[in-house]
């Protein structure tokens, strides 16, 4: 009984060892880093994302400043290019605001207005001044009358996967509508009707690139397809062989897809780039199918066997017709026959065959030469005469 017991429990341990392992397996193998669905969201300094989850909003309520307009205007726009950015030191984000309206700051040295520039902690302020709740601001320097530095601590979630940062994916070798720094776009993060690919498109070509100092960090891609039978995909190009992409160098990935079974609802193509140390970029293409289509290579392989076929037909037939020839001139001779009859139509069969005639021969000209071997025994200014009226169609 002890001993079914051992043994029995340690089947259990293996069975939830193989259980857990499927699992990671399965999530770093479906891992990818897609945009998130908020604006606030950051890279920090290690190229991990962080997701604010909502919209962080600061605002500057202590403004006794004379404004040159009149009415409530803002005291600075973020910069929508770049919402966050990675700080230094102790700072972990920077965010800057642009384009205050404050009187004598719109001609000041920055050209932008009134200017604020917000250092982002996570966690507590460095002097203590107080405890992270929802937020606090732990110091505040005007640089001058047009521009200040806010210090402000908040709690960050914590980092995400780390992002390949500089990497893109587009249709295009300067465009990054699938993937953009690293992130896969909103319409390509899963299958999506309105961004699929019409049954008669049979190919589609990517361009992918990256900073050329991380570009040998990405690997060969792998494709997948849901569900796996009744759609062929192939992939190609400089991009499918593993050549490291850069920006002044974009590869090529061309997807070859072929419809082998219609369906009713779209085909996924999930597209898998490894990159070592960092999250795989991951895509999904969505095909339709509404008709099968058939195969280019059948086609051109049935044109081919056509034209082998018919060279040796070709070949075969000039082979049996000069055989043919020969062995009646030969006949020709035992007899007593010249073999000049037998040679010029030798001649006509091997001009028809291989088409090198410079005119097509009539009748007569073909029984001129029996004509020729009677007129041997007359005078030699008969015989001149004689070839004078005999022509070919084509010649001189």
């Amino acid at each position: 009984m002890q001993r079914f017991r051992y043994r029995f429990d340690l089947t259990s341990l293996h069975f939830w060892i193989v259980i857990i392992i499927a699992i990671i397996s399965q999530a770093l193998k479906a891992a990818s880093v897609v945009v998130p669905s908020s604006n606030c969201y950051v890279l920090d300094n290690s190229s991990r994302i962080v997701d604010f989850g909502s919209d962080l909003v600061v605002r500057f309520c202590k403004d006794v400043e004379s404004r040159s307009q009149t009415g409530y205007v803002d005291f600075g726009r973020f910069d929508r290019f770049n919402h966050f950015v990675a700080g230094s030191g102790q700072v972990d984000f920077v965010q800057g605001f642009y384009n205050g309206d404050l009187v004598k700051c719109e001609h000041s040295y920055d050209k932008l207005g009134r200017t604020a520039q917000v250092n982002i902690i996570c966690g507590t302020c460095p002097n203590g001044q107080c405890k992270v709740g929802v937020g606090c601001i732990c110091n505040v320097t005007y640089e001058s009358t047009c521009r200040v530095f806010v210090e402000l601590a908040i709690q960050c979630e914590k980092p995400g996967p780390r992002v390949f940062k500089g990497f893109t994916v587009g249709f295009h070798p300067r465009t990054w509508e699938i993937v953009y720094d690293g992130m896969t776009q909103l319409g390509f993060e899963r299958s999506h009707q309105e961004f699929s690919f019409a049954t008669e498109q049979t190919h589609v070509y990517l361009y992918m690139t990256a900073i050329a100092s991380l570009s040998t960090l990405v690997q060969k891609p792998i494709v997948k397809t849901f569900p796996d039978i009744g759609l062929e995909v192939r992939l190609s190009g400089s991009g499918a062989a593993g050549k490291p992409p850069t920006t002044l160098s974009p590869t090529a990935l061309v997807v070859d897809w072929r419809c082998e079974k219609a369906r009713d609802t779209p085909y996924e193509v999930n597209i898998t780039i490894p990159v070592e140390g960092y999250e795989p970029i991951q895509f999904t293409l969505t095909k339709m199918c509404e008709f099968t289509q058939t195969q280019d290579g059948d086609a051109t392989r049935g044109w081919a066997i056509f034209g082998v076929l018919s060279c040796i037909f070709i070949i075969l037939s000039a082979l049996f017709c000069c055989g043919g020839f020969i062995y009646k001139t030969r006949v020709q001779r035992q007899h007593g026959i010249d073999a000049l009859p037998g040679m010029t139509i030798l001649s006509a069969c091997l001009e028809t065959v291989s088409g090198a005639g410079q005119g097509y021969t009539r009748a007569e000209d073909i029984n001129s030469a029996f004509a020729n071997e009677a007129s041997w025994e007359r005078p030699v200014s008969a015989q001149g005469t004689r070839r004078q009226s005999e022509r070919k169609y084509g010649a001189i």
